[in-house]
Formats: structure tokens, C-alpha cells, sequence
């Protein structure tokens, strides 16, 4: 993970594109990614979401590869270690939502789901 964000970064600094001042923009970028995906699956019940994901493969990869790029680039925009960042995430989430509490249920405290953390 550490070796492919210093991938990006290279590629960005290559290109005079690693500047701060990107950041709002890469941001708005992954909600225009987020809206091309949604797009794909929206307003269909699970069975029909699969299957349109297995239709567009290619499109949904594309996708996923596309917010992985942006949020490498944010991490290292902002002096983040994407590694580091994921490990302590999946730390907190670990206390958050222990496998005994939340197994088969969701992390929505309004609709009834289990979520400890601590506010």
C-alpha cells in the first residue's frame, strides 16, 4: 500500500500535479465517481445490483481503481500514511463493532443497529 501511494505520488509529481490546493477538487471528484457507480446500481433490490455489477465489471473495477487513485493522493496531499490510517480505522473498528454483538446486523445506532462507539 505504502509502495503504490509513492507510485501515485511520483506520477503527480512527474506532472506538476501534486499542489494542496487540489484537494477540494480531488474530493468533488470521488463524489462524481461515486455518483458514475451509483448510476449503475441505483433504485434495484440486491439480486439486480449484483447482477448489474457482474454486467459492468469493467466499469465497476475502473471505478474502484479510480477512488483508490484519489485517496492515495489525498493521504499523501495531506502527509497521511494510507497504511497507517487503515490499520488504526480497522482498529477502532474492531472495539466498535465486536463479531458478537454485530454479526448479521448493521452499524446503525437510529435503526437499530450496534455501534460503541464512544461520542
Amino acid at each position: 500500500m505504502e509502495e503504490t501511494q509513492e507510485t501515485i505520488k511520483k506520477f503527480n509529481d512527474a506532472r506538476d500535479w501534486s499542489t494542496p490546493s487540489s484537494i477540494k477538487d480531488l474530493l468533488l471528484n470521488m463524489n462524481e465517481e461515486i455518483g458514475e457507480f451509483w448510476n449503475i446500481i441505483k433504485w434495484v433490490d440486491v439480486p439486480t445490483q449484483q447482477r448489474l455489477i457482474a454486467e459492468n465489471y469493467g466499469e465497476v473495477k475502473n471505478f474502484i481503481g479510480d477512488m483508490m487513485y484519489l485517496i492515495m493522493k489525498v493521504s499523501y496531499l495531506c502527509n497521511v500514511n494510507s497504511k497507517e490510517a487503515i490499520d488504526e480505522v480497522m482498529e477502532e473498528y474492531e472495539q466498535r463493532f465486536p463479531v458478537e454483538m454485530t454479526k448479521g446486523n448493521h452499524g446503525n445506532k437510529l435503526a437499530g443497529g450496534i455501534d460503541l462507539k464512544k461520542e
